[in-house]
């Protein structure tokens, strides 16, 4: 069943993680493809984030894209385009660094996609997140074991699920920033053969 079929049932009145599913992959690059199209720009930096985006990690089933610009100006004349393939721009005036465009009913969308300015912070942490979490089985772990007792905490209550994550995340995003510029500083001795990958860490 396709992956916007089968989410049509899929509403946010309760939070539901379902085990990883390899067809997010495919279907992210499904989507990434229309997404270009639509907007007629081969050069456009499309990216998979969110739980779906990480292997092995249960999810909500709604598929988490990010696309950049350079200036988030540019992206006011995506919204009538994206419109055409079911993307509804949605103003939240709490994050002006990004756009956001949800595919789906509200509180039922079955992708959201968010625009960040190329190189911006959010940009960035969105990325390092991803990457560290895919990088470290053990932190993978934990995130999965959080989101899961947090779904028992919060079964009726996206807000509170998505809030109880927060710390977690930043600590995640802050583990990563200090590993990336470790590695920026320390190039010549991770040439020599320093390997940090792989070990256990707790948060």
């Amino acid at each position: 069943m396709p992956f916007h079929e089968k989410l049509n049932d899929y509403m946010e009145k309760t939070v539901k993680i379902e085990e990883y599913n390899p067809d997010w992959v495919s279907e992210f690059q499904l989507e990434k493809a229309r997404i270009m199209e639509v907007l007629k720009n081969d050069s456009l930096c499309v990216e998979h984030i969110g739980s779906t985006s990480i292997k092995g990690l249960g999810a909500k089933p709604i598929l988490d894209i990010m696309a950049c610009v350079h200036h988030l100006a540019e992206a006011d004349m995506f919204i009538e385009p994206l419109k055409s393939i079911g993307y509804e721009f949605v103003l939240h005036k709490e994050f002006p660094e990004r756009l956001f465009f949800r595919k789906g009913q509200w509180r039922a969308g079955t992708h959201h996609l968010h625009i960040y300015k190329y190189g911006s912070e959010q940009w960035k942490n969105q990325l390092s997140f991803r990457d560290y979490l895919r990088s470290y089985p053990d932190i993978r772990s934990q995130y999965q074991e959080l989101k899961l007792s947090l779904v028992q905490k919060h079964p009726a209550d996206i807000v509170g699920y998505t809030k109880a994550k927060a710390p977690f995340i930043l600590s995640v995003i802050e583990l990563a920033n200090a590993e990336n510029d470790k590695n920026y500083n320390c190039q010549e001795r991770l040439k020599g053969g320093f390997h940090e990958k792989g070990r256990s860490r707790t948060i």
